[in-house]
């Protein structure tokens, strides 16, 4: 009874606290001015908007478009990352790998055989050289066209183009919270609960 008293007297105490002046800065918009120079890139979307709790908008342009083109990059290693692990729990094996466990269970258990390990780092090797912006031709973070694939891209309308590389962002996202997902209920052991 003291403590609902006590709260009641707080509570009513608060109300006559002088207002707060100025502009206040909130975890979602560490720094308004920098976010204002944003609200039209892509990967802004209702309902968040421009959402920058670290401030990383306000460090300039070539470090945002650094940051973007990691984001792009990781959200395309996860997308690949939740089709893997999803075609393996479905029980899709390469040949000569029948024996090997899905998830964590094919890295900790051992059965994993030394070349198919060796293989997937000369890939991985590989893919960082290659997936990069060699013709200095990129329109944007991600455009790894080297003036080779196009697939009609120029011929469209910039809002399709932007529209597209906003689901593509959006997309990455996802797959970034849904392998990490797969992986955190895979280490708990019941990722089969999860899965059809």
């Amino acid at each position: 009874m003291k403590t609902a008293i006590l709260a009641t007297l707080i509570a009513g105490a608060a109300a006559f606290a002088p207002a707060q002046s100025g502009a206040r800065t909130t975890s979602l918009n560490a720094v308004p001015e920098a976010d204002a120079m944003y609200v039209n890139d892509i990967g802004v979307v209702a309902p968040l908007g421009v959402w920058d709790p670290s401030g990383a908008l306000a460090r300039g342009p070539e470090e945002v478009e650094r940051l973007r083109a990691l984001e792009i990059k990781h959200g395309r290693i996860a997308m690949l990352g939740v089709v893997g692990y999803l075609t393996t729990y479905a029980g899709v094996r390469l040949p000569g790998l029948e024996d090997v466990p899905c998830g964590w269970a094919a890295v900790t258990s051992g059965d994993l055989p030394f070349e198919v390990a060796g293989q997937f780092f000369a890939t991985t090797i590989m893919m960082e050289m290659f997936n990069r912006d060699n013709a200095g031709t990129g329109q944007f973070p991600g455009d790894f066209r080297n003036g080779f694939i196009d697939f009609g891209w120029d011929k469209q309308s910039e809002a399709w183009q932007k529209n597209k590389r906003t689901i593509e962002l959006n997309n990455g996202r996802a797959a970034q919270m849904g392998l990490l997902g797969l992986m955190f209920h895979d280490a708990l052991g019941n990722v089969a609960d999860i899965l059809p």
